[in-house]
C-alpha cells in the first residue's frame, strides 16, 4: 500500500514541476509585431518603423511629417503600414494566436474534488486531486507543434504586410496617373472647345462645310465625356489610396503632379526562378505547414491507443472508521475506435501538405517568369512610346504647323493632327502606368504574392 502512495506522490511532484515550467512561458511585449515588421522590412528592402513602439502623439507627428509634402511611393507604403486598420487587425489576431499557443503549451489545471456525505450518525468526507498525465507525457511534442503554428502565424502576418505594400504601390501609381490624366483631359477639352468655336465661326461665314463643323463639334463632345470619365477615375483611385493609407482626412493627402519617369534601364534578373524560391513567403508557409503536419502526425500516433489518461490521488475520511487513501487512474478504452481513423486522417493531411508544397514551388517559378516577362514588355513598350511614337507625332505636328502658317494646309488638317498627338500622349501615360504597376507586381511575386492575391478587406 505504501509503494503506490509513494509512486503517486512522485507523479504528482513531476506534474507540479511540469506545470510550473509551463507557466514560465509568457506573452511577448508586442505579440511579435516588431519581429514580423523587421522580417517584412528585410524582404521589402525598405526600412519600416514599428508604430507599436510609438506613443499616439509620436505616431500623429510622424504622419504629419509625411503628409507635409507630396508623398513618394516609399513614403506612401510607410504611411500605410503605420495607419492601415486592416493591418492593425492582423497584428491583434497575431497577439490572440500567441495567447492561444502559450495556453496550449501549458498543462491542464489539476482537478480537485471534495465531498461530504452523511448517513444517520456516520459522516464521510472524500478528497481527491487529479492530473492530466497524457498531457504531461505529450507536452514536449505539443510544445513543438504550437511553436510551429505560431511561426506560421507570423509568416501569415508578414505576408499581410507584403500584400498591403504591393496594393499601396499599385494604388499610388494609379492615383498619380489618374490625376495626371484628368489634367490632360481638361487641357484636351479646352483645346477641343477652341476648335469647335473656330469651326462654328468659319461655318457661319461659309468658309467650311457643315460636315467639318460637325466633326469638330463631335470631337469636343467626346473630349467632354473623356474628361468626365477621367475625373471620376481619378477620384476613385485617390479614394482607394486614402483607404489603404488609413487617412480620415482626404484633404491631407498630397501627391506629385506627374508619374515618375522610366528608369534608365530595366532590371536584369539572371535567375528569377531561384530568387522566387529563396525569397517567397508562400513557399516558406507551405514548408512550415508540412512540418507542422508531420509533428501532428507523430502526436496522433502517440495518442493512438491512449487518448484520455488521468491520474488522481484520493484521501477519504469517515466519522467512525479509519481514513482511506489511494489513487485513481481513468482512461478511455479503445473498444470501438483504435485510433486508426485519426492516424489515417493525419497521414492524408500530410500528403496533402506535401502536394501543396510541390504546387506552390511550381507556381512560384511560373509566376516569376511570367511577371518578369510582363515587366520587360511594359518597360519596352513605354520606352517605345517615349522615344519613338510621341517624338514622331510632335515632329509631324511641328511640320504641319509650318505648312499651316504658309497657308499650305487647312485648319482642320492641323486639328486632326492635334488629335493624333493627343492620342499618342495618352497612350504613353497608360504605358507608363502599366510599367510601374508591373514593377510593383514583379517585386511582390518575388516576395510570395501574385496578381490574384487580394488584401483582406479593411
Amino acid at each position: 500500500m505504501k509503494r503506490p502512495r509513494h509512486h503517486i506522490t512522485r507523479v504528482v511532484a513531476v506534474a507540479l514541476l511540469a506545470s510550473a515550467l509551463g507557466s514560465c512561458a509568457s506573452l511577448s511585449r508586442d505579440g511579435s509585431e516588431g519581429e514580423v515588421r523587421a522580417n517584412a522590412s528585410r524582404i521589402l528592402g525598405q526600412p519600416l518603423d514599428d508604430p507599436s513602439r510609438l506613443s499616439p502623439e509620436s505616431r500623429l507627428q510622424y504622419q504629419q511629417v509625411l503628409l507635409a509634402e507630396p508623398l513618394n511611393v516609399n513614403e506612401a507604403v510607410a504611411l500605410a503600414l503605420n495607419n492601415n486598420p486592416g493591418l492593425q487587425r492582423t497584428f491583434a489576431e497575431l497577439r490572440m494566436t500567441e495567447a492561444e499557443v502559450i495556453a496550449a503549451t501549458r498543462l491542464r489545471n489539476p482537478g480537485i474534488s471534495l465531498a461530504r456525505l452523511t448517513q444517520g450518525g456516520d459522516r464521510e468526507i472524500d478528497r481527491a486531486i487529479s492530473f492530466d498525465l497524457i498531457g504531461l507525457l505529450t507536452l514536449p511534442v505539443r510544445g513543438r507543434i504550437e511553436k510551429q503554428r505560431f511561426e506560421s502565424a507570423k509568416l501569415d502576418a508578414t505576408r499581410s504586410i507584403l500584400m498591403l505594400a504591393r496594393d499601396t504601390r499599385r494604388a499610388y501609381f494609379a492615383a498619380v496617373a489618374g490625376t495626371q490624366r484628368a489634367r490632360y483631359a481638361a487641357d484636351v477639352q479646352t483645346a477641343a472647345e477652341a476648335g469647335r468655336e473656330l469651326a462654328r465661326g468659319l461655318a457661319q461665314a461659309g468658309n467650311i462645310s457643315r460636315l467639318d463643323a460637325a466633326r469638330e463639334q463631335a470631337f469636343y463632345a467626346e473630349a467632354t465625356a473623356q474628361r468626365a470619365r477621367a475625373d471620376a477615375e481619378a477620384l476613385t483611385n485617390r479614394e482607394q489610396l486614402i483607404r489603404l493609407l488609413g487617412l480620415p482626412d482626404a484633404a491631407a493627402l498630397k501627391l506629385p503632379d506627374l508619374l515618375p519617369e522610366l528608369p534608365g534601364a530595366a532590371r536584369e534578373l539572371g535567375n528569377v526562378e531561384q530568387q522566387a524560391m529563396d525569397q517567397r513567403v508562400d513557399v516558406q508557409i507551405a514548408k512550415r505547414s508540412a512540418e507542422n503536419t508531420a509533428h501532428a502526425l507523430k502526436l496522433s500516433k502517440i495518442t493512438r491507443f491512449v487518448n484520455v489518461l488521468d491520474v488522481g490521488y484520493q484521501y477519504n475520511t469517515f466519522s467512525t472508521q479509519p481514513k482511506e487513501t489511494g489513487f485513481e487512474v481513468s482512461l478511455e478504452l479503445p473498444l470501438f475506435d483504435f485510433g486508426t481513423t485519426r492516424v489515417a486522417q493525419a497521414e492524408a493531411i500530410y500528403r496533402r501538405s506535401l502536394a501543396d508544397v510541390a504546387e506552390t514551388a511550381i507556381n512560384a517559378r511560373s509566376e516569376a517568369r511570367e511577371s518578369y516577362a510582363r515587366y520587360r514588355t511594359t518597360y519596352d513598350l513605354a520606352k517605345h512610346y517615349r522615344d519613338e511614337v510621341v517624338p514622331l507625332q510632335k515632329q509631324i505636328s511641328d511640320e504641319l504647323l509650318l505648312r499651316y502658317n504658309g497657308m499650305l494646309i487647312s485648319t482642320f488638317e492641323l486639328l486632326a493632327q492635334s488629335r493624333e498627338q493627343i492620342a499618342s500622349t495618352d497612350a504613353y501615360l497608360s504605358a507608363l502606368q502599366d510599367f510601374w504597376a508591373a514593377e510593383a507586381d514583379l517585386a511582390s511575386v518575388l516576395q510570395g504574392l501574385n496578381s490574384n492575391t487580394n488584401t483582406p478587406p479593411n
